[in-house]
């Protein structure tokens, strides 16, 4: 997990540093920095990154403006770190790919905890997905773990690396009510503390996916003051299998 390679994305060189002086102390022995969003995208197209830590308010392009273009070359989980708090700007960076929600000032140790919980579990998904299914076959989709590949209707869908572990932890829980809370600490790793606009924000964007109607759910529908519940629609070659 530490030979995980991390990108610092800040314009501050102080945060730059003191974040890469932390990381380094922990064991991650990889780690990139940018001080732009430019610089952040050319790193991106040429090296491969595990996790991005971008800050939002840059000179240039925003945090939130460069995420969908480091997307397009990268399933990396990016870390938003922002001096913003409101709910509105959570809601905003989550509704522009992000994997988390730094605000500033932030404890280096609890950055580095949600760092390593979010980098163990996903190598611990891709483990698990190996072992147990190379690939998840329904009547309108098709997801492939291993390659973080999901297919809609015939044609690749992009997705964040968090909406793929979303969508994985459903698949592998089927016809279960499932709350927000244990949605949270399962596919985010840490306690939620009652922060249910995060799991409501990317299941929206998880069924934008993979929903025919995402306003009528067939797959991922609403069990009213209770949670969610995936309802597995197995491919049509199965069943007349």
């Amino acid at each position: 997990m530490e030979n995980a390679t991390i990108l610092i994305v800040d314009d501050e060189d102080a945060i730059v540093q003191m974040v890469k002086r932390v990381l380094t102390k922990e064991g991650f022995t990889e780690v990139l920095t940018a001080n732009s969003a430019e610089e952040a995208l050319d790193l991106v197209k040429k090296e491969t990154v595990h996790l991005i830590l971008l800050d939002v308010m840059m000179p240039g392009q925003t945090g939130f403006e460069v995420s969908p273009e480091l997307r397009r070359h990268t399933n990396a989980p990016i870390f938003f770190l922002t001096a913003k708090t409101s709910d509105l700007d959570k809601l905003s960076g989550f509704a522009y790919g992000a994997d988390d929600y730094i605000t500033k000032p932030f404890n280096p140790l609890e950055l580095i905890a949600r760092i390593k919980a979010h980098l163990k579990r996903t190598y611990i998904q891709k483990e698990v997905a190996a072992s147990v299914a190379s690939s998840y076959e329904y009547e309108r989709f098709t997801f492939h773990p291993d390659f973080a590949e999901l297919i809609v209707d015939g044609e690749a869908v992009s997705c964040s690396a968090q909406l793929l572990q979303l969508l994985q932890y459903f698949c592998d829980h089927p016809n279960r009510v499932l709350s927000k809370d244990q949605i949270y600490e399962k596919v985010w790793g840490v306690p939620s503390y009652g922060d249910s606009n995060t799991v409501m924000v990317h299941i929206r964007k998880l069924r934008e996916k993979i929903e025919a109607d995402p306003s009528n759910p067939e797959y991922i529908v609403t069990i009213r003051g209770l949670g969610y519940k995936f309802i597995p629609n197995k491919a049509r070659k199965e069943s007349e299998g």
